[in-house]
């Protein structure tokens, strides 16, 4: 059983940058896709970034450009760099990881196809 916990989630200024951890403990991940999604108020879980186990990233419009999606195996840890933060990315935010998605743009609309969960962290952009 893969248990996913989300990190570095804080209160940041318009402009800002913050960077978000997701980990597992006792379990590696190098096998597996992870994602980000995020969830605004009201609004469903956006998928925005995942990266596979070769490392290789995607990323929604909403984010590229701005949000880098990394990984260390040393650290057994998926990064989320987010720069040039905008009110409207306020959300919380959730890793996910499944051992057979591929991490295609597809791959990100579906939430159904992502098999571990963590339980978020909250991000707020605000002056």
């Amino acid at each position: 059983q893969l248990q996913l916990v989300e990190s570095g989630g804080g209160l940041v200024q318009p402009g800002g940058s913050l960077k978000l951890s997701c980990t597992s403990s006792g379990t590696t991940l190098d096998f597996y896709t992870i994602a980000w999604f995020r969830q605004a108020p009201g609004k469903g879980r956006e998928g925005i970034s995942c990266i596979n186990n070769s490392a290789r990233p995607n990323y929604s419009d909403s984010v590229k450009g701005r949000f880098t999606i990394s990984r260390d195996g040393a650290k057994n840890t998926v990064f989320l760099q987010m720069s040039s933060l905008r009110p409207e990315d306020t959300a919380v935010y959730y890793c996910a990881a499944d051992a057979y998605q591929l991490c295609s743009k597809a791959e990100l609309t579906t939430t159904g196809d992502w098999t571990y969960w963590g339980r978020g962290t909250q991000v707020t952009v605000s002056s």
